[in-house]
């Protein structure tokens, strides 16, 4: 294909919205109506390649595609269409790919209104200076009232009601009025073909027979096959062997000159070479001025992963490998816990994430994984001065060797209807938050700022937000900073051993409730055995909530009839030594439910 010479044909564009407001279905009429998809190839969701993907109605891996455009002036646009993820763990990834265009569709659900992703979306757009054009969704609903919902966005964005547009994704409506306000209303790419190479990288993943496949953006200059390429963040240098565009399918080009959006593929064989928002500039004539906002990918929420079965331990280990190919931006490292036996410790960028991994081991290469609450990372800083990450509650130092312990903290947007902003407020509040901000976007309808450690968020944050406002409330964060709090590690003992895997790092405010709670939901989780189980909770020595589960009693004197009734106690004295002494050699079992108990303790 031959590479565009006339960059002002070009419009790069991404479209953001919440879950399931027909982001997938917009892109869906965009690439039939440009005659990119015949309607005989077209599938529903046609960007969104995996299973998991489909079934949950959320874009996890981001993916591209070049539409070309005849307008009613007559001219013949490329539109390079950026789809992104849509949920908060990936808001990097997304605030990378908003980097790579100059425009954005802000799709609106009619019966739904403006939604927490909406709200985070569109300000990392505004924080990139995109154009931002208002859609209005699913217009053809009965339930829909987009008179509503165009206030609530007026409001927002202080746009005039003429600009938001009113579309019926599913059945086409008025979509290509949308086509046309992308050739009117988004600028062309700046930037110069003759300054020296400048391409953000916004996405990688990995192909066994090619190496890595680098999705880019080029900013200035241009880039071709046989061109010396350098990288930012590895200072690592590779030769270019091909490069072309998603359209949708892989068609290789000469070049991509300046505005242009496509994919190269270098001989790289380590993803880890490849972070994204790092910059690719000409090897022998480097640019001086990297792109910037680039950051390394850090996991925020951490777990144990286990094989239900020990023989599945190296099966683990290869779709672990395997697995980190395709999505860079997980860690792994083997650990051993008394209770579960060899697994892994990983990281992840939050709870949908974690999810999403742990579905594909099990889906992708035929596991059966127990996996451990999630824990978050923090900072602890010793007596002596030093800064220790902890990802997990065994990492802990000894309580006399701490100073501080400082956790991380998020900034929460819930856009809820103001009918349940009393039971909402008392949530955040539970959960140690602070308010920022409150905003009405309409009479019936209110944005919840709230500063909220990201402790508390793993647990059943998101699951009581859904249960006390019927559905209707969302939620969305960001990372904001590390705080110093009062925290203390809670052991959970089953018969004076303790289980590794159940350890928490709690507020002590809330220790002694954490405790009974956890006490109250291991003792109907674990099932008898013929000896007793004695399960404690105990911040270091001092125990502070205790339970325990009766042995199953076999009668052993049914077959003692008459005679002195020493007999009898002779055989129950007899029973009583041998569970003394199976309760010391005794292996007490502990099915999954007990790991997932800890996150529904009130």
């Amino acid at each position: 294909m031959e590479p565009i010479k006339d960059q002002t044909i070009i419009r790069n564009f991404s479209i953001i919205a919440h879950i399931d407001h027909g982001k997938s279905t917009l892109a869906d009429r965009l690439l039939e109506l440009t005659g990119t998809v015949s309607a005989r190839e077209m599938t529903p969701q046609y960007l969104d390649k995996m299973d998991l993907e489909r079934e949950r109605g959320i874009t996890i891996k981001a993916q591209t595609v070049s539409l070309a455009y005849q307008a009613l002036d007559g001219k013949n646009y490329r539109l390079n269409l950026i789809d992104t993820p849509g949920h908060m763990d990936f808001s990097y990834e997304v605030s990378r790919s908003l980097a790579a265009c100059e425009g954005a569709l802000l799709v609106v659900d009619a019966t739904q209104g403006i939604e927490a992703q909406t709200l985070a979306n569109l300000d990392l757009a505004l924080e990139n200076k995109l154009k931002i054009i208002p859609v209005i969704n699913k217009i053809d609903l009965l339930q829909a009232n987009p008179q509503r919902v165009k206030e609530e966005i007026e409001l927002l964005l202080g746009v005039d009601s003429a600009e938001i547009m009113e579309v019926s994704a599913k059945s086409g409506t008025n979509v290509h009025t949308v086509l046309e306000a992308i050739v009117k209303r988004i600028p062309a790419p700046s930037g110069k073909k003759d300054n020296p190479l400048s391409a953000l990288i916004f996405d990688s993943w990995y192909d066994t027979y090619q190496g890595v496949i680098v999705l880019i953006r080029v900013f200035e200059g241009k880039i071709f096959p046989g061109m010396r390429i350098k990288l930012f963040a590895s200072n690592n240098e590779y030769e270019v062997n091909h490069l072309g565009i998603f359209s949708p399918a892989a068609k290789d080009t000469e070049a991509l000159n300046t505005g242009e959006v496509g994919f190269i593929i270098a001989g790289i064989k380590n993803l880890r070479d490849i972070q994204v928002g790092d910059t690719i500039t000409d090897a022998s004539q480097p640019t001086t001025k990297p792109f910037p906002g680039f950051q390394e990918l850090k996991p925020m929420v951490f777990c144990g992963v286990y094989p239900s079965y020990p023989e599945q331990y190296n099966p683990l280990r290869e779709a672990l490998e395997k697995l980190r190919l395709n999505d860079s931006s997980f860690t792994f490292e083997p650990e051993n816990s008394v209770a579960l036996g060899f697994g892994f410790h990983c990281g992840f960028l939050g709870l949908l994430h974690k999810e999403i991994i742990q579905e594909r081991l099990e889906r992708e290469f035929n596991l059966d994984l127990v996996s451990t609450a999630p824990n978050v990372v923090y900072n602890v800083t010793t007596l002596k001065g030093d800064v220790v990450k902890i990802e997990s509650p065994d990492q802990l130092p000894p309580p006399q060797e701490i100073a501080h312990i400082a956790e991380p903290y998020i900034l929460a947007s819930i856009p809820t209807p103001v009918r349940y902003l009393g039971e909402i407020l008392k949530l955040c509040e539970e959960k140690r938050g602070m308010q920022r901000d409150l905003k009405y976007l309409s009479p019936e309808k209110v944005v919840l700022k709230y500063e909220i450690p990201l402790n508390e968020v793993v647990w059943d944050f998101n699951d009581r937000l859904k249960s006390l406002s019927r559905g209707y409330a969302s939620f969305d964060y960001e990372f904001l900073d590390f705080r110093n709090s009062s925290m203390v590690k809670l052991d959970l003992l089953l018969n004076g051993s303790k289980i590794d895997a159940l350890s928490l790092l709690v507020p002590k405010e809330k220790a002694y409730y954490i405790g009974k709670g956890l006490v109250e939901k291991i003792r109907k989780i674990i099932p008898r055995h013929l000896f007793e189980v004695i399960i404690q909770a105990a911040i270091g020595s001092k125990v502070i909530a205790r339970d325990s589960i009766p042995p199953l009693r076999k009668n052993v004197t049914a077959k003692c009839y008459g005679g002195d009734i020493t007999r009898k106690r002779k055989l129950l004295e007899k029973q009583k030594e041998g569970k003394k002494r199976m309760k010391q050699v005794g292996k007490i079992s502990i099915p999954q439910e007990a790991f997932l108990s800890i996150l529904k303790v009130s």
